[in-house]
């Protein structure tokens, strides 16, 4: 299975595609990185679907969205994994899936299960004012940032917008260079001084290895 592309994860997420015996059910931005790590570990008997990315922008959508695709696959995997740490839903995604029974990511969103829990909440106080990219939506920025923010038509904007925050981290799952100048750039448009932190996948694979 090959994730499509990001536009496609933005907009309408990941139909399921296999015959594997769990099913990880996860937001769009993360499908690059679950997609890798199956093939990485070989991991055939994991199944994907996504919700769309751009939900992070609407979060109560996510857990209705959530407890559409449980009901409507439950009958077909005898186990289903939620790969959305709470996401902005204030804890409405985590008692969806409690009342569903399905085990879903702790954390409060992908920023910190990329860098690890507790190297995440060891920085916290330190970086309040950081901002913070994946390597999707670096990709995705002028979609999930620029153009929500109506900084496509006022860029003047940014300084209100920006002016509490001091830096960009870019949490970096791959080593991409061209990437790492795409941040850069984010950072730039923003205003901000640039950092960019190597995490690979963070605490994903261990949520996922071992799992069916």
């Amino acid at each position: 299975m090959s994730a499509p592309d990001d536009r496609s994860l933005t907009e309408t997420g990941l139909p399921p595609d296999g015959t594997g015996r769990v099913l990880v059910i996860g937001c769009g931005a993360l499908a690059h990185e679950i997609l890798a790590l199956k093939r990485l570990n070989g991991w055939d008997h994991l199944d994907l679907t996504c919700l769309p990315a751009i939900w992070h922008n609407h979060p109560d959508r996510i857990a209705p969205g959530l407890r559409t695709l449980v009901e409507r696959h439950r009958d077909a995997y005898p186990t289903i994994l939620v790969a959305y740490a709470d996401c902005g839903t204030g804890g409405g995604l985590a008692r969806t899936c409690a009342e569903l029974g399905v085990e879903m990511m702790e954390g409060p969103h992908c920023y910190a299960f990329f860098e690890g829990q507790a190297a995440f909440a060891a920085r916290a106080s330190e970086e309040i004012d950081a901002f913070y990219l994946t390597d999707f939506l670096t990709r995705q920025f002028d979609a999930f940032v620029w153009r929500p923010l109506g900084l496509d038509r006022h860029p003047e904007l940014a300084p209100l917008y920006f002016g509490n925050y001091r830096s960009l981290v870019y949490l970096a799952q791959t080593e991409d260079a061209a990437l790492d100048r795409q941040a850069a750039a984010c950072a730039a448009r923003l205003g901000l001084a640039y950092e960019r932190r190597p995490t690979g996948y963070g605490d994903l694979a261990a949520f996922l290895a071992g799992r069916g």
